[in-house]
C-alpha cells in the first residue's frame, strides 16, 4: 500500500511539517532540493508557505510537487512547533 501525505505546512527555513496517512509524522527539510531548476519558485518563502495537498503529494499553485515516497524517505523527527 502507498503512504500518501495526509497534511502538511510550511514551516520556517524551507521546511515541511509533514503528516503521513501511515500516521508517520515528521520535518521534510526542502533546502538542499531548492537548487534543482524545477522546484526554483519555492525560494521566494511566500510562495513556498502556499503549499497543501493535491492528490496525496507536497504541491504548489504552480505545479512543483515532492512525491509522498520523497518525503517519507527524507523524513526527520517531528520538531516542537
Amino acid at each position: 500500500m502507498q503512504t500518501d501525505i495526509k497534511a502538511v505546512k510550511a514551516l520556517a527555513n524551507f521546511r515541511l511539517q509533514v503528516e503521513l496517512t501511515d500516521g508517520r509524522k515528521g520535518v521534510f527539510d526542502l533546502g538542499p532540493h531548492l537548487q534543482q531548476p524545477s522546484l526554483s519558485a519555492l525560494r521566494d518563502v511566500a510562495y513556498f508557505e502556499q503549499v497543501s495537498v493535491f492528490y496525496g503529494a507536497a504541491t504548489w499553485p504552480g505545479g512543483e510537487d515532492i512525491a509522498p515516497a520523497t518525503l517519507a524517505a527524507d523524513l526527520l523527527a517531528e520538531q516542537p512547533a
